[in-house]
């Protein structure tokens, strides 16, 4: 039962997940920006009308209840840095909530990579399906050839499950008629306790 779900801002002490608006526009503008070396296989808009442009079809795939989607905002700066969201959300035929979700379509600015901002994102993600939704599992995939994000999704502590052959389009720049492998992750509820504990240790 596909509906729109209504959330609000899931906040920790270095991030505030904000539900996308028009109003992040040009603070993920500016994120955008900072250096793009790192989204060989990310799909980043570039100019602010692509950034609106991005902004807008998230919205109405949420209006949808295709995705639920995330600015992440720093803290400390006061501005959106980067973006995330639930996707790929499956659902009984006669429930109110999924049973299962993706976390994706995540990039952060150039600063903020590799910092507590995303670990603490994830943490919140990951919280909000299991505690909130009550979510039998979440899934992480990646392009297969992104070594970098595989052991980024390794050390949250997620079960490496296989790769999937040419399971959806590339969103390498120039790849636009081709398919990617998609390297595929999961955690299922049982595991989520040691998982958020892993996560909080690497919040200290």
């Amino acid at each position: 039962m596909m509906q729109q779900l209504v959330v609000s801002e899931l906040v920790g002490v270095h991030v505030r997940l904000e539900p996308l608006a028009l109003s992040h526009v040009d603070d993920l503008f500016d994120a955008c920006q900072e250096g793009r070396d790192t989204y060989t296989y990310t799909e980043v808009p570039t100019t602010h009308d692509d950034v609106e442009n991005y902004v807008k079809g998230l919205v109405a795939d949420w209006e949808s209840g295709l995705v639920v989607p995330f600015a992440q905002v720093s803290v400390k700066r006061g501005r959106a840095v980067g973006a995330t969201r639930f996707l790929t959300l499956r659902w009984r035929s006669d429930a109110e909530l999924p049973f299962a979700v993706e976390i994706g379509g995540t990039w952060l600015a150039a600063s903020a990579q590799r910092t507590a901002i995303n670990t603490e994102a994830k943490l919140l993600l990951f919280r909000h399906a299991f505690e909130t939704w009550r979510v039998a599992r979440v899934d992480l995939k990646t392009d297969a050839r992104n070594d970098r994000s595989w052991s980024a999704i390794l050390r949250l502590g997620c079960t490496f499950e296989g790769v999937l052959r040419q399971w959806q389009p590339s969103l390498v720049v120039g790849e636009e008629a081709l398919y990617r492998d998609s390297a595929m992750f999961s955690v299922v509820a049982s595991e989520w306790p040691k998982v958020e504990a892993n996560l909080l240790s690497r919040m200290t």
